[in-house]
């Protein structure tokens, strides 16, 4: 189990990094830009505060852009939310089906190893790239504040990031589910669940009759302008998550020991 892991967290370190340096860097580049368009900001504050379901969608009308925190919120925190659930869906829906497509399934089955290692080692570095991703773009995010010389945030800033972790591992979740029983690479189906998942609560924000359905997907509990200006968390969103990411990992060892392999 544990060659297997190092093997998964080898071959996937280049992606990890080009994915959370790309994201991490393009929300620093957001927060030192922030500088030069302060003034503007202040200008723009007022209106995009007062376009009625867009700001409420965009928690525009939570949180002024005037100041880092809320520019932070509707920018850095839209960015982060898109890179990490495209990097989370796109890692977990390739890392078995792989195995497959690559015909490197019968060598590594040929060895002494089980099938449930096999599939434990690579949940788990599923998980740990997503740790290491939130922690190397959490640390970037923390230098920008720096570097403007502003106080950061630091309750609502862990909850956010901790937030976004939970949901990561909701969309892997799915993902590794559908990997288990696919010998395909599915990488087109990841990156569109996370791009639906956040379009459906961009239209339940906007929507008010689908308000009260925004627990069931994984954005809602992890909403960046919610978290920094201090509303609660959506507890039935935290519920559903950890539901939903159980099911998908149970889902996935079922299947995957019971099925077929392509030779």
């Amino acid at each position: 189990m544990r060659n297997v892991y190092l093997k998964e967290m080898k071959m996937n370190l280049k992606a990890l990094l080009i994915w959370s340096l790309t994201v991490g860097l393009m929300g620093l580049c957001c927060i030192l830009l922030y500088k030069s368009m302060q003034g503007d900001m202040k200008n723009m504050a007022d209106a995009f505060s007062n376009m009625g379901a867009f700001s409420d969608a965009f928690g525009m009308s939570t949180l002024s852009i005037a100041t880092l925190k809320g520019y932070f919120a509707t920018e850095v925190g839209t960015v982060h939310s898109l890179g990490s659930a495209m990097f989370a869906a796109i890692v977990a829906i390739n890392i078995i089906s792989g195995e497959e497509e690559g015909h490197t399934g019968e060598f590594l089955y040929s060895l002494p190893v089980s099938r449930k290692s096999v599939l434990s080692a690579k949940a788990l570095s599923v998980l740990s790239m997503t740790a290491a991703f939130t922690v190397i773009c959490g640390i970037l995010y923390a230098l920008g504040f720096a570097f403007m010389n502003e106080e950061l945030p630091v309750k609502e800033f862990m909850l956010f990031m901790g937030c976004q972790f939970v949901m990561n591992l909701e969309i892997g979740a799915v993902c590794f589910w559908i990997s288990s029983i696919s010998g395909k690479n599915r990488m087109g189906l990841g990156i569109g669940i996370a791009l639906i998942a956040y379009l459906f609560d961009i239209i339940g924000r906007v929507v008010p009759d689908l308000k009260d359905c925004l627990f069931v997907g994984p954005f809602s509990y992890a909403n960046a302008s919610e978290i920094l200006s201090g509303q609660d968390i959506r507890t039935a969103g935290l519920i559903v998550a950890v539901v939903v990411t159980v099911l998908g990992i149970v889902a996935a060892y079922y299947f995957y020991d019971r099925r077929d392999l392509a030779a």
